[in-house]
């Protein structure tokens, strides 16, 4: 749930699809990530043309709008072709300004749901940096599994080495369904 800032604050999220006018501020947040150098493997921040065929391209592409700025975002897509396109797998951006008020939840939450409806029986995280502990600890209190790790498979923003975990939660288990 996301709480606002001040008691007298209320703040209105919505979670959907994107659309075009959402663009430069997808752009804003996704760079934010990138060249923060610690979550994403891309190093190179998206111009606002190849944010646009980027996040056209996805399976789903969706904001956080958070009193109408858009303040997070995920892309949703399969994790590989063919006989392995049926597991998806997603990535999941949050403005630094608003970390910590549960946007990353609702996007997870949400891409979860999503992609069950788009016939995913799972979602794999491929990089999840092991120095990432907010991420790690919502992606296990979400049900995800950490089903191993690449030692040293993350160059960070000084050039220093970290483990990557890789993570899949089942999304047509009917104990704990998507």
């Amino acid at each position: 749930m996301v709480k606002p800032a001040r008691k007298d604050a209320p703040m209105a999220l919505e979670i959907r699809p994107y659309r075009e006018e959402d663009l430069a501020g997808m752009l804003k947040v996704w760079n934010e990530v990138v060249e923060g150098g610690e979550a994403f493997p891309q190093i190179e921040p998206l111009t606002l043309e190849k944010a646009a065929e980027f996040f056209a391209a996805q399976t789903l592409s969706v904001v956080a709008d958070l009193d109408g700025k858009v303040m997070g975002l995920y892309v949703l897509h399969p994790n590989n072709v063919g006989r392995c396109a049926h597991v998806g797998n997603a990535s999941y951006a949050v403005a630094s300004s608003v970390r910590g008020l549960g946007l990353g939840r609702a996007l997870v939450e949400d891409s979860l749901a999503q992609a069950a409806r788009k016939g995913f029986r799972g979602l794999q995280f491929n990089a999840v940096v092991a120095g990432n502990a907010g991420a790690i600890h919502l992606y296990e209190d979400l049900g995800f599994v950490r089903v191993g790790t690449v030692p040293g498979g993350f160059v960070n923003f000084m050039g220093g080495y970290e483990d990557i975990h890789i993570y899949y939660r089942d999304c047509v288990d009917t104990r704990r369904p998507c």
